[in-house]
């Protein structure tokens, strides 16, 4: 007697996403990174300085809410990518959870907008953090879901690019919205206009009851450990896109900072907004390329590698030739290099999965490498900032890093 199929949502899937599929995921992601990017790149920043208390300095402000938030967002991946696993609705396992978390994060960031102490801006955010992750995850579990092998690099460009477009839009919105308030609003309307489209109209393949596995805590937890004697791949995976991310989040984190005590830019807000449009217009001239290159090459590792060493020669930019064309190079370089990195590295990371059952979870515990970055960047980058160097140190210690992140992939052995 021959077994039953498998459902729809646990076998790998054979059929090629369609170009609305795509579009509409990709519009869904990038309207997450709107959400968080207008408050990490101008926003809270801009809060941090009103807020800090009298002889606080406003780079440790910011560092412990971006902190508190980044440790909140590590959490809430897996556990609603697990979540999401064992939804057994009949709108999809992943769809519910992105309609809730773009609402409860445009909710959470009209909160922030509200904060008047830096406690209530902390509790702001890393609800932001919570909710967005919810819907975040549900889209990252929708790739591996929907989306064969020969075609992940694809549609992973086609979410980078939404993801930097994100950056864009809202680092765009919270400049020109016409203050803090205002900013917080426009990012969390376009958050959930955003991701309307998907919810709406492409049906997400729905786990029947039966299949669903029994949701007990004590083995929900017990399952975000994943043992890297076991996948040792997914472990090389991991410290490599950890890496790599926790030298980007270097670079990044105290850039409007940077433009205004050591480049003295009139403007800083407003130079954030164009590097940003400089790295944006790099990236999308690579992100979806690159995808491509990759599937048709079949191999992922030259990428990941040679993105990582572009990433360290921008990065060390910043360091050496602090002047305002040093941060254009570098912001272009940065692009080129993070555009080839997000679409092969996420294709890269859905080929090391170990259990079709388990991807929004296991995703989840993937995408803690982005979170954790968050965390470590500014324990890392206070001190140096302040006690050890300044900014050169600073960027010449985010270089080191994502080289070594880059060199790593070559430990990964399951994949070209």
């Amino acid at each position: 007697m021959s077994r039953p199929a498998a459902p729809e949502a646990l076998t790998e899937p054979t059929e090629r996403a369609g170009r609305g599929w795509t579009a509409a995921l990709s519009l869904a992601n990038g309207a997450i990174w709107v959400g968080w990017y207008g408050p990490l790149q101008i926003l809270l920043a801009l809060q941090a300085a009103e807020l800090a208390p009298p002889g606080t300095a406003k780079e440790s402000v910011l560092a412990w809410v971006t902190g508190a938030g980044a440790v909140v967002s590590m959490v809430a991946n897996p556990l609603f990518g697990a979540l999401s696993d064992r939804t057994a609705s009949r709108f999809g396992r992943r769809s519910p959870w992105i309609l809730a978390g773009v609402l409860g994060g445009a909710g959470a960031l009209v909160l922030l907008a509200g904060a008047g102490t830096v406690a209530g801006m902390a509790l702001g955010w890393c609800l932001v953090q919570l909710t967005l992750n919810a819907a975040f995850a549900a889209i990252t579990a929708a790739v591996p879901d929907r989306v064969p092998y020969g075609q992940r690099g694809a549609v992973g460009g086609w979410l980078g690019a939404a993801q930097i477009l994100g950056v864009v839009a809202g680092t765009g919105l919270a400049t020109v919205a016409g203050g803090v308030i205002a900013g917080y609003l426009a990012c969390a309307g376009f958050t959930v206009l955003g991701a309307l489209p998907y919810v709406l109209l492409h049906r997400d393949p729905a786990l029947p009851a039966g299949r669903r596995p029994a949701l007990r805590l004590r083995a929900l937890l017990a399952g975000f450990r994943i043992s890297p004697r076991r996948h040792p791949d997914l472990a090389w995976a991991w410290l490599t896109r950890f890496l790599i991310n926790l030298g980007n989040a270097l670079a990044l984190l105290y850039l409007l900072y940077y433009l205004r005590d050591v480049l003295h830019r009139p403007d800083p807000d407003g130079g954030v907004l164009v590097l940003t449009a400089v790295n944006a217009v790099t990236l999308l001239g690579t992100v979806v390329v690159a995808g491509f290159w990759s599937d048709r090459t079949g191999r992922r590792q030259p990428f990941v590698l040679g993105a990582g060493v572009i990433m360290t020669v921008a990065t060390g930019l910043l360091a050496g030739w602090q002047t305002w064309p040093g941060a254009l190079c570098a912001a272009a370089l940065l692009g080129v290099g993070f555009g080839v990195f997000t679409s092969v590295d996420f294709a890269l990371m859905t080929q090391v999965l170990p259990a079709a059952a388990d991807r929004g979870k296991d995703l989840g515990v993937i995408n803690i490498a982005n979170a954790l970055p968050q965390v470590a960047a500014p324990v890392l980058a206070a001190p140096i900032v302040q006690h050890l160097g300044g900014y050169r140190v600073l960027y010449g210690v985010a270089a080191g890093i994502g080289l070594l992140g880059a060199l790593l992939v070559r430990r990964i052995r399951g994949v070209a």
